[in-house]
């Protein structure tokens, strides 16, 4: 199948949702399931008022999808469209638009939720913004109509630099973050006290080349993204948000298109451990990280190990030689591989994104997520300075999670 299969019509979209990442693919379902339900709780109170902006198409109710509503195949295995009218039709709907990167794994997982958006009733276009030097020029030109046409625009990652430039060619005056893990938190705090954009692991150094060149236009995406002169922003958010900008509408995210399509899933004796990107990342030291999961594993009893999209190769063999653990690379974010089960009682956890979302994904059921902190002393040395305390802040904040006491890596 084409990867442009399913990608918009004559018509443009009302709402255009940009994502890199299968996680943020899931947070626009989630977003456009809560808006969908708003309008429809509007409608049947015979309200008019509401959140300015075009209307949402709400996908197909209580539709199966090809991995039925336990989320597991033996659905439908259809087009998710039969006798409804598609969310896109008319100039009404939601079109994803995936900027897709080249990391194997995360363009894996992207296919397999565009797969699930298309069933949900949603058109899905398919950019390979990476996919060389002309690229990006082709990517730009061939969306550059629908921006201009757009009333809305959803958003995964603010601080992407092709997201940036794109919301430098909208019109649009509705404009919807998502989340895009704990850097949603970094980039609320930001855009509150009038910071420029960048990434919290990357916070301390000296801007570089690419950096210097591109600042125009991260600071015109700033300001795009800051409420006034009739523009309408919106956070929609799983995480703790603290410091809210001036004049942004913050709705949350409870995960209830999880909830609602997938599960409830069949819950094992053992413990599960979940894995993160914070070594390729250059926060946390490679050695001092597989002691850690090592004694993890021995103390806690885990069997499973839930590899991040981002970890290599390398350093996955090197944790199943040495840990004994099995190493399980998920193809679906693992919000939606938690629901649809099995998965054990208990999930062990580094601070990372999880530790907000499974518990939501999850409620209802006998899953304790438990989360622990990272040492000071597993920092490398060209950590941010803000690490450990960015960090310490991702496990202060997470609500119906337990705190396992530091392990510390010898």
């Amino acid at each position: 199948m084409s990867p442009r299969a399913g990608s918009t019509g004559p018509q443009s979209p009302a709402t255009l949702a940009f994502v890199e990442s299968p996680v943020q693919l899931l947070n626009v379902l989630e977003w456009a399931h809560a808006h969908a339900l708003k309008a429809a709780a509007l409608r049947s109170t015979g309200e008019t008022s509401g959140p300015p902006g075009p209307e949402l198409g709400a996908g197909r109710p209580g539709g199966t999808g090809r991995f039925g509503r336990s989320g597991r195949p033996g659905g439908s295995g259809g087009s998710g469209r039969s006798g409804d009218a598609r969310p896109g039709e008319a100039g009404t709907g939601l079109t994803l638009v995936v900027l897709s990167p080249t990391d194997p794994m995360t363009r894996g997982q992207l296919r397999r939720m565009a797969d699930l958006a298309r069933d949900e009733g949603y058109d899905v276009r398919w950019e390979e913004a990476r996919g060389g030097t002309t690229a990006p020029f082709h990517t730009v030109g061939g969306l550059a109509p629908l921006l201009r046409r757009a009333r809305r625009i959803v958003m995964g990652d603010p601080f992407s630099r092709y997201v940036q430039l794109l919301l430098t060619i909208t019109r649009a005056r509705d404009l919807v973050v998502v989340d895009d893990g704990t850097a949603t938190m970094e980039f609320v705090s930001q855009l509150a006290r009038g910071e420029r954009l960048v990434r919290w692991h990357r916070r301390g150094g000296r801007p570089g080349a690419r950096d210097l060149v591109f600042a125009p236009v991260s600071a015109r995406a700033r300001r795009r993204l800051t409420p006034g002169a009739g523009r309408r922003v919106e956070i929609f958010s799983s995480m703790p948000i603290d410091e809210t900008p001036e004049g942004v509408d913050v709705s949350a995210n409870d995960f209830a298109w999880t909830r609602a399509r997938f599960g409830p899933p069949r819950i094992t004796k053992g413990a599960d451990l979940v894995g993160t990107s914070l070594v390729e990342t250059g926060v946390v030291d490679p050695d001092r990280y597989l002691e850690a999961v090592k004694g993890l594993a021995g103390t806690y009893g885990a069997t499973r190990y839930f590899a991040h999209r981002r970890e290599s190769p390398e350093k996955l063999h090197r944790l199943a030689v040495e840990t004994g653990l099995e190493i399980v690379r998920p193809d679906l974010p693992l919000e939606l591989i938690a629901r649809r089960g099995p998965i054990g009682r208990t999930i062990l956890s580094f601070p990372s994104t999880v530790v907000h979302t499974l518990p939501l994904a999850l409620a209802g059921t006998d899953v304790k997520v438990a989360v622990f902190d990272i040492d000071p002393a597993w920092l490398t040395e060209n950590a941010s300075p803000r690490a450990q305390g960015f960090l310490s802040g991702v496990t202060d904040t997470a609500r119906d999670v337990h705190r396992l006491s530091t392990i510390t890596a010898t």
